[in-house]
């Protein structure tokens, strides 16, 4: 279960262009037990800002990869929020990024309801997934929740407790290893944006 915003902001801090490529299917095989877990589902909860047309059209592609691999991706939205400044009084519009958290809560309070798993891998380090996990833990004492970041954000204090302390991290090698392909050939192709081409 993945928070698109954080983990975006997680690999961008990482200054690598090429590992926002990311391949989350060969990733979440990587992350689990080979011989206890199998992947079921991946579940992408983001949104796209319409204000940065470059940005919007390499996330449309993402998107078009990450379905093509059977990722399900699940949108939410930007939208335009006043904001003050305290000390001079001056006002601008902010994208404020909506829904996004809320789906993933969801996705996952439903799955968890569904019986869809038995282990429930979530990538955030967003304290508002905490009601979401402690449904989880609450109704189905069995089922199993771990707190996963990308190497260079530390694990939300919060968020780990309600894991019950289950955690692993993404290294560089793991994102390094799971790059998506330059060319993707679902119900349509779809080619690697020029700006994720990893270095020579």
């Amino acid at each position: 279960y993945l928070d698109g915003f954080n983990i975006y902001h997680s690999l961008d801090d990482l200054n690598r262009p090429h590992l926002k490529w990311l391949d989350w299917r060969a990733l979440a095989s990587r992350l689990v037990p080979s011989r206890d877990e199998i992947v079921c589902r991946i579940v992408y909860c983001l949104a796209q800002r319409t204000d940065k047309p470059d940005r919007l059209i390499r996330h449309r592609r993402y998107v078009s990869a990450l379905e093509a691999t059977g990722v399900v991706c699940k949108m939410g939205n930007f939208l335009t929020e006043k904001r003050i400044c305290r000390s001079c009084g001056a006002d601008w519009d902010a994208p404020v990024e909506k829904q996004s958290d809320v789906n993933l809560a969801l996705a996952l309070v439903q799955d968890g309801f569904d019986d869809v798993f038995d282990h429930a891998y979530l990538v955030t380090a967003d304290t508002d997934q905490v009601p979401a996990v402690a449904v989880i833990k609450e109704r189905f004492p069995m089922k199993k929740v771990t707190s996963v970041v990308v190497t260079g954000r530390r694990h939300n204090n919060a968020l780990l407790t309600a894991c019950g302390n289950s955690k692993r991290t993404i290294t560089v090698a793991d994102l390094e290893a799971c790059l998506l392909p330059k060319l993707i050939n679902g119900a349509s192709a779809v080619l690697r944006p020029p700006e994720y081409d990893p270095p020579n």
